[in-house]
């Protein structure tokens, strides 16, 4: 336990460093992590810790689902839902179909193994995305779009990947039969987040003691989280929801502002240290992966090249013809701000969760983990570096973004 306890002690210093350099290198912070990380998989004695699917998915992502819904700004995401939910639901679909068409067929895997790769990879991550536009300094209806994308999308990916998962293990559901079961688990896991967020934020509003608010809300972001999974329903569904309703209520709340300031500042502080944990690890597994590759390497680089190639050309299948839906419409999205949601599309913590969580004995598991991991390094890295160049080209970047596109984790909003 001690051990543990120091190796995470470590990792956080190292991630508080990083963020510090980062600043100095006007680098976007998490790619600094996940460098950072790699280099740490190459060093002799380094710290380690095991990346599991139980600590990414039941430890790590909760949080960060209920934060991001937290802070999104209710009534601007109103106004953008139908464009949000389009990208979220039927986007996710085609991308995850465009991406198991590629590696069916270029990459020459089973429909099956190709299928699941797509669901899990096809959702842009919340915690990713989210934090790398505002350290842009992005503002308005393209963060709106951005952020309200990325949230919803992660429910859709997990009902879809649990569905074909599920298929995999045995099951042969009728399409009326899937579509009666991916609408009960939609419906039953926004009632799970309802019935824990209800409760629980009528409780902390009515109380002016920001550490009674506090420890109520990190109830309400783990317990809908925990009870869903319980059920075989959707944790990140169920926690959207319960974050969302605590954002409505935290905001209406009768309660003094500054205690308000509290909860807020405990959840970034929360959220930082999960995007830490997380990015370096994400990094530090990455480097393990190419050491083990050995002679492979060739052939495991062929495969996430291709795995990369179907990735983007998912999203872009997603984002350029489902936003000229909208050409005539009030919700019209500019051309600048399609390519920004194209490239922005990031990929990260619940990709990686899925991919952990899959069958020991499911067909090609260790390449569907090794590709996904390759995009989330590819998105973190390279993506992530190009992202502010692209902003300044598009002529989008806002007034201050340069500052703050170095400055490390979102530390205020």
């Amino acid at each position: 336990m001690n051990h543990g306890v120091e190796t995470v002690a470590i990792l956080l210093l190292v991630a508080a460093a990083v963020a510090m350099l980062a600043q100095r290198l006007r680098m976007p912070y998490a790619t600094g992590l996940v460098v950072t990380g790699i280099a740490l998989a190459n060093i002799p004695h380094a710290p380690q810790v095991s990346m599991t699917r139980d600590l990414i998915f039941t430890v790590l992502l909760p949080p960060l689902i209920f934060e991001a819904a937290l802070f999104l700004p209710w009534q601007l995401l109103r106004r953008e839902m139908p464009v949000v939910v389009l990208l979220a639901t039927l986007g996710v679909l085609v991308a995850a179909a465009v991406t198991a068409f590629g590696m069916h067929w270029l990459a020459g895997w089973p429909p099956l193994s190709a299928a699941l790769f797509g669901a899990l990879i096809s959702a842009t991550d919340p915690v990713s995305v989210i934090a790398l536009f505002r350290q842009s300094g992005i503002k308005g209806r393209l963060r709106i779009l951005v952020e309200g994308e990325s949230l919803f999308n992660d429910a859709t990916a997990a009902v879809l990947f649990g569905l074909l998962l599920a298929v995999a293990q045995g099951t042969h559901p009728t399409v009326s039969g899937a579509l009666r079961d991916i609408s009960v688990t939609t419906v039953a896991s926004i009632a799970c987040g309802a019935l824990a967020a209800l409760p629980l934020s009528w409780l902390a509003a009515r109380s002016s003691d920001h550490l009674v608010r506090i420890t109520l809300s990190l109830v309400a972001a783990y317990a809908p989280f925990l009870a869903a999974e319980h059920f075989e329903l959707s944790g990140v569904l169920a926690t959207m929801t319960a974050g969302l309703i605590a954002a409505r209520y935290g905001a209406g709340s009768p309660g003094a502002r500054k205690t308000h300031e509290s909860v807020e500042a405990f959840w970034e502080v929360v959220a930082f240290l999960a995007n830490s944990l997380i990015f370096l690890l994400i990094g530090m597994h990455e480097g393990g992966l190419q050491r083990a590759a050995g002679g492979d390497r060739i052939s495991a680089m062929g495969t996430a090249a291709i795995a990369i190639a179907a990735v983007l050309a998912g999203r872009a299948a997603t984002i350029y013809p489902l936003s000229s839906l909208f050409f005539a419409t009030r919700w019209r999205i500019a051309g600048a701000h399609q390519h920004v949601l194209f490239w922005g599309g990031l990929r990260g913590a619940l990709a990686l969760a899925l991919a952990l969580g899959l069958p020991p004995d499911l067909p090609l598991r260790e390449p569907i983990v090794a590709a996904c991991f390759a995009v989330v390094i590819f998105s973190l890295v390279l993506q992530g570096l190009t992202m502010a160049p692209l902003l300044s080209a598009l002529g989008i970047t806002t007034r201050g973004a340069t500052r703050e596109a170095g400055s490390g984790p979102p530390l205020h909003r």
